[in-house]
């Protein structure tokens, strides 16, 4: 599954970049040709001093005790022609040299730590949101996730893809709130929606089943969240017909991509989930006739209310025909030109779910 997860290396943490293990060296070499190429009045050596402290942000302590070593040889040697240093001169270099090696030990074993820690992160991270397969029964699928706050990989926004007996249901919601503060409500939900994939046999029921998860949860809140709600879209591909339901809780709604044209999916959306207000009456559900080579784009409104620097609304459905042209893939092209359109990316957490009944994804 192309799911766009293309920094995880970023969360694990990674390696000085080549340069900076390159500058220790490369400014030794450069000090002492300047200073071999000066006359012998003008003392350049000294700068070499500040080696090991720069060593010491690429290397660890082996490589910037070597550096130290290094250097208290070019400016102890008289020989050499580097310098003329000793005494308290040498003491001194000696001391920043030792209090280098200490840092680069310091920064390494720090390092360690949180590469494990990150590491177990995103392990949970990916637990609670897997990737989606690239196919789930008859329906292939293609989706991308962005989170909002720097560093994470699951934010407020899910979406999720089951087969069950009833047929393939997926799940595109954003909860109230994005970053690491929604993981628990993104959670909660997930689970839910997966009992009900195997359990309901009414697409409206699993809507129902997310409701009341979220009011529990809201209800059992210490500090009494009366405001824990998310938005939501199940579609349903069910077993024999060529048919899709769908059921909408204050969520946007789908577009369906058909040959050259993209049309949004009229539904009646039904109330946010969590705050009590569908009552006795579940929300509706809309069935439409599922043609060869349509296709069904869900996302939330992190695409749909990025701004651009003069404030307008990214245009989805009219930037659809332009990016299906990416041979790439529909939604890695849709978020590259979100990225160019916002200009760096937007704030909000991202999800995009393409599912193609029968059809190329």
């Amino acid at each position: 599954m192309r799911r766009g997860r293309e920094d995880r290396g970023g969360l694990r943490g990674a390696p000085p970049p080549r340069w900076a293990r390159l500058a220790p060296a490369v400014a030794l070499v450069v000090l002492v040709l300047a200073q071999v190429l000066t006359p012998g009045d003008v003392e350049l050596g000294y700068f070499l001093a500040g080696l090991p402290p720069v060593a010491a942000f690429a290397y660890g302590a082996a490589g910037t005790a070597f550096f130290a070593a290094l250097v208290l040889v070019l400016l102890g040697v008289r020989s050499l022609g580097v310098a003329h240093a000793q005494g308290a001169d040498l003491a001194t270099v000696a001391a920043i040299g030792l209090l280098s090696v200490v840092i680069a030990w310091v920064r390494r074993r720090r390092d360690a730590q949180l590469v494990s820690v990150r590491s177990v992160a995103e392990a949970a991270q990916l637990a609670v949101l897997p990737p989606v397969p690239e196919r789930v029964g008859p329906v292939r699928c293609s989706g991308l996730y962005r989170a909002a706050q720097r560093g994470t990989l699951v934010g407020g926004d899910l979406y999720d893809v089951r087969a069950g007996p009833y047929g393939v249901r997926a799940l595109v919601a954003d909860v109230q709130g994005h970053g690491l503060a929604a993981v628990g409500t993104v959670a909660a939900l997930l689970g839910a929606f997966r009992e009900g994939v195997l359990d309901d046999a009414e697409l409206t029921a699993v809507a129902a089943r997310l409701d009341r998860r979220l009011a529990c949860d809201a209800a059992a809140a210490p500090d009494g969240h009366p405001e824990l709600f998310a938005t939501a879209l199940l579609l349903e591909f069910p077993p024999g017909p060529a048919l899709v339901r769908i059921v909408s809780c204050g969520h946007p709604p789908a577009l369906r991509l058909r040959g050259p044209s993209v049309e949004e999916v009229a539904v009646e959306p039904g109330p946010p989930l969590g705050l009590g207000l569908a009552g006795p009456d579940p929300p509706p559900v809309t069935e439409l006739a599922v043609r060869s080579g349509d296709r069904f784009l869900l996302h939330t409104d992190g695409v749909t209310e990025a701004r651009d620097a003069a404030g307008h609304f990214y245009p989805l459905a009219t930037r659809l025909p332009v990016v299906t042209r990416d041979p790439a893939g529909l939604v890695g092209a849709v978020w590259r030109d979100l990225l160019a359109f916002t200009d760096g990316g937007p704030r909000d957490d991202v999800a995009l779910l393409l599912l193609s009944p029968d059809g190329p994804a």
